[in-house]
């Protein structure tokens, strides 16, 4: 009798697609012989007697050896013959990874791509009921691959946890190349009679050398530029790998690279930099792929790329042709302090675990090097082992609102994997009951039922369903959609005037939020214009984004019977959408500091600078709203609005009781 894995292969290796009825293509044919060489493929027998028999299993193997791709191909092969109507999910950290993941594997399985094979990201549901196997992000369904440890995972594996005991047919597979197995394991074991079993990936990668620094670099930018220069002078054949905290480095790094004078005047082969961050567009991201650039002159020394990234590359993505890792040893994150409700943005050390993820990227097609800008004795006392997951840094609000909604009452004791802050949990708390959306007892209330609805951060989602109130619900519905894409203005290497230029034609003095609902209209205005978003220094895929979510939460509003409508008198617009706005950001308020240029928010008094690219006008405003309030290297407040102080008195008096605030500005500024 044939084992599960031996059927499996056969419905892979011969005869007519399994899901199409269709004989197999020659691209699949080519594409099988390269899966074959994979290290999960070779272990598809007891994978699948594995996942026969356990309702849980956690897979670790390393980086590239086939678990994104191949496992969740497998399972589709067995729903397909064991139980009819299955769907398999496979999650993933980021929206590059799982777009890239469900386009390649939807090649590999010969069918097509938003049909048998989908993927669902924010705003974007590319399946059909037809799909049987969907990749989405991880805050769309089910976390499945547990490279890191973000807010979402957390959540997701508490639910499922939960839900495996009452739902027998439902199959969980946590697969992870970084993560701590152990502590996986004890936790899917702990209060559970679920037997929950580890499989490894047995992974024959090449050897990676590590080479670290023998003293500590005073400037990593610097270092990472030189070790990138004496790689392409001295190594042989093979791309290079570049870690960065942020899109600012990447560019400075991609300047100095590209002028380099000797690089260019000698007769070394070409060098082609490819910058790779989250606000990048998908084909500017894609660019990753190309080949390398062919040598300058015919039989002349062969060129290469040199990929700068930030830790977008450091999971989920493989890119082939790498064999030299550059990394300096630092990310950017963000952090949020509950105290004082900000949400800091700090470049910080990495994690072990990430240092042997990074070095993990070299080695995969032929032996390669890490270059570890930072000494051995540091790596083996200064970093941490793991990093520090997501739930313990980041704000909870949204989290909350969707526990309460599926009726979690107890948010201290609820099974976490890592419990956060008890404070960040009260925060959290408080900012729900001020929007109303929980009552005095910490239940849903209608309006909350609404909020937790839609994909928003609850102040914006509350802005949205009060916004007809003020007859501005078209215009912060346009709002929304624009918040909750990338930044849509461009900023290319050389152009910067350039680009301020056309930013300031659209800018609406005073209010950054009114400019963002300009930029939309006229977007929309010219829509079919190809080069208009281009000329006008604008990215075209964050306008798309926006339009893509515009369209979905029309569909909300629709399904709940929000009200689509816009003030007719133009002058009184304005007005209204801030109005709106208290309504939901009564909480993110700043008042001037006269003569100083800086400005106070509300309660805790600090001192706050507007950023350099807020539309504040020739005359400072006395009172703004705010969306974010970051520290950088120093405290910013970002996308403000002039409002009127009475306004806060008339939407938000639970909140702007005057005799709980503390004595001092804030408190004189609003009595006045």
């Amino acid at each position: 009798m044939k084992s599960k894995g031996e059927k499996v292969k056969e419905a892979l290796e011969h005869g007519r697609n399994t899901f199409t009825g269709k004989s197999y293509s020659s691209t699949y044919k080519t594409l099988l012989s390269h899966r074959k060489k994979l290290p999960v493929y070779e272990q598809m027998d007891e994978f699948c007697e594995c996942f026969s028999n356990n309702q849980v299993m956690i897979v670790v193997g390393e980086t590239g050896s086939g678990k994104t791709t191949q496992i969740p191909q497998f399972v589709a092969h067995l729903n397909s013959s064991q139980t009819e109507g299955k769907i398999t999910v496979c999650t993933q950290p980021r929206r590059m990874s799982a777009i890239t993941a469900a386009t390649r594997v939807a090649k590999e399985m010969d069918v097509t791509l938003g049909a048998g094979v989908g993927y669902t990201i924010r705003f974007e549901d590319r399946t059909t009921p037809r799909t049987f196997l969907q990749y989405a992000t991880d805050g769309a369904l089910l976390r499945g691959d547990v490279h890191e440890q973000t807010l979402a995972t957390d959540i997701l594996m508490a639910l499922l946890k939960g839900l495996v005991k009452k739902r027998r047919d439902l199959k969980v597979i946590v697969m992870s190349a970084a993560t701590d197995s152990d502590k996986l394991q004890r936790y899917w074991n702990e209060g559970s009679a679920i037997k929950v079993l580890t499989f490894r990936v047995t992974c024959r990668t090449f050897p990676v050398k590590i080479v670290y620094t023998k003293e500590p670099e005073p400037d990593y930018i610097e270092a990472a530029i030189r070790t990138v220069l004496t790689i392409h002078y001295t190594e042989g054949p093979g791309d290079i790998l570049v870690f960065l905290t942020g899109a600012e480095e990447i560019e400075e790094a991609c300047i100095r690279l590209e002028n380099d004078e000797y690089l260019k005047t000698s007769g070394i082969g070409p060098l082609v930099c490819i910058p790779l961050h989250a606000s990048l567009s998908l084909q500017e991201q894609k660019k990753i792929y190309d080949p390398p650039p062919p040598p300058r002159f015919i039989g002349g020394p062969p060129g290469r790329k040199v990929i700068l990234a930030t830790n977008i590359a450091e999971t989920s993505l493989t890119i082939d042709g790498i064999v030299y890792v550059v990394d300096p040893g630092f990310s950017k994150e963000a952090i949020y302090n509950p105290r004082i409700r900000v949400e800091c943005l700090l470049v910080n050390p990495i994690s072990k675990a990430s240092a042997r993820q990074r070095a993990g990227r070299a080695g995969r097609t032929k032996p390669g090097k890490c270059f570890r800008l930072f000494t051995e004795k540091d790596f083996q006392s200064e970093l941490e082992e793991h990093t520090h997951p997501q739930i313990l840094k980041s704000n909870l609000s949204s989290v909350v609102l969707t526990l309460v909604k599926l009726g979690i009452k107890d948010l201290v004791r609820f099974d976490y994997l890592d419990a956060p802050a008890p404070e960040t949990l009260m925060r959290a708390l408080e900012l729900l009951t001020y929007l109303a959306a929980l009552d005095d007892d910490g239940n849903l209330t209608s309006l909350g039922t609404i909020m937790a609805e839609f994909p928003l951060e609850p102040q914006l989602a509350k802005t949205l369903i009060v916004s007809p109130d003020f007859k501005c619900s078209n215009e912060i519905l346009t709002l929304a959609a624009m918040l909750s894409a990338p930044v849509v203005w461009r900023q290319p290497r050389g152009q910067q005037k350039e680009a301020d230029a056309a930013k300031a034609l659209f800018s609406v003095p005073g209010s950054d939020h009114l400019t963002l609902i300009n930029v939309y209209n006229e977007y929309k205005s010219n829509v079919h214009d190809k080069n208009w978003a281009h000329s006008h220094y604008l990215s075209l895929k964050a306008l798309s984004q926006a339009d893509k979510a515009r369209d979905l939460l029309q569909d909300l509003m629709e399904q709940f019977d929000i009200e689509l409508v816009s003030e007719s008198d133009p002058q009184k617009l304005p007005g209204l959408v801030s109005q709106a706005l208290v309504c939901g950001f009564f909480m993110q308020v700043a008042h001037s500091v006269k003569g100083s240029g800086t400005y106070l928010t509300i309660q805790d008094n600090q001192v706050v600078s507007p950023d350099p690219s807020c539309a504040l006008g020739a005359k400072p405003a006395e009172w703004v709203i705010y969306n974010e309030f970051v520290l950088t290297t120093r405290p910013n407040i970002r996308t403000i609005t002039e409002i009127r102080p009475e306004w806060l008195l008339n939407y938000a008096s639970n909140y702007f009781d005057l005799k709980y605030f503390p004595d001092g500005p804030t408190n004189r500024a609003l009595q006045n």
